[in-house]
């Protein structure tokens, strides 16, 4: 996730790192391109012309996008920030375990004890992190587990659900003891669903993505529209056409490529959630609660940095 402070607005015109234009340019090379060919047919070949303020289609097409593009970015941000709420949460829910387990428990407990409940705690947005990527958790895993529980953990398929079992395991344990009452098992209980909640949620949002239907309608209508809007343009503005054509056609695909990116906000691209800080920033948190010494975090280099 690329992170920015606010920009003079000229110097938001000349914006490149996360924004989309990279990524489009390639498409919109393509537009100029038939754009030029429009130009070159009229002027020279015959007169192939759609006029935009009289021609039905291109208006139908334009509902068609505003309708379908409106739909595609609503749902996509709502992913997004869906998703953003999940993290917050786990944050919330990770400082309230800690300070239950640091002052429900009626009788000293060993420090290895607590050792345990927060290597694993701390350890859970790393392992829900890398199941989200899919990517590999073994070296974040096996720098915060001790080792018998990082080698049940790695064996797992589920390895957050795991790390989850495990703490409930720990207040079970010790509530059998009697180190710890039955209301601080209630308190601790309905933190440790909250927990579950935001596992099963980004689970869900990474198994739903939206109906590839609408993904398809938008695709061909759009570049339908861009393809064909030079044709319609060249009879009225002529050499400029290439301009505006190009302009429009970045409206509209940069409106598609952001939506594509927010669709699936645990990934990588520059517009997702900044899933490593935010790791980093709820272990960082526990510790603080601990009483031990900050985590190194991400600082801004120059004008704008990368997070993840």
């Amino acid at each position: 996730m690329i992170i920015r402070p606010h920009l003079h607005w000229f110097r938001m015109l000349l914006a490149w790192r996360g924004s989309v234009l990279p990524q489009l340019l390639p498409r919109l090379g393509l537009i100029f391109c038939i754009s030029v060919v429009a130009v070159a047919a009229h002027d020279h070949l015959l007169p192939v012309t759609l006029n935009l303020n009289t021609t039905a289609p291109f208006s139908l097409i334009g509902i068609a996008l505003a309708v379908f593009l409106g739909f595609r970015n609503n749902a996509s941000y709502d992913r997004w920030w869906e998703a953003r709420r999940l993290w917050g949460q786990l944050l919330n829910e990770t400082r309230s375990l800690t300070r239950q387990a640091l002052t429900l428990p009626s009788r000293h407990l060993p420090q290895e004890e607590f050792g345990e409940f927060f290597a694993a705690l701390g350890a859970l947005p790393h392992a829900l992190r890398h199941q989200l990527r899919k990517t590999e958790p073994r070296d974040d895993l096996a720098a915060r587990l001790p080792a018998p529980l990082f080698e049940r953990v790695i064996a797992s398929r589920y390895k957050p659900a795991t790390l989850m079992l495990f703490l409930g395991e720990w207040v079970q344990r010790h509530a059998r003891a009697g180190a710890i009452d039955p209301m601080a098992v209630i308190a601790f209980d309905r933190n440790l669903n909250g927990l579950s909640d935001v596992i099963g949620g980004c689970e869900r949002i990474v198994s739903t993505p939206l109906p590839f239907a609408y993904s398809v309608m938008i695709h061909r209508t759009v570049y339908f529209f861009c393809a064909s809007l030079p044709f319609g343009l060249v009879d009225s503005i002529g050499i400029f056409t290439p301009v505006f054509a190009v302009f429009v056609a970045y409206t509209f695909m940069a409106h598609e490529a952001i939506a594509s990116q927010l669709e699936e906000p645990f990934g990588t691209d520059d517009n997702d959630l900044a899933l490593n800080l935010m790791s980093v920033i709820t272990e960082d948190a526990l510790r603080d609660l601990r009483g031990e010494s900050a985590l190194t975090l991400p600082s801004p280099q120059a004008e704008d940095y990368l997070l993840d």
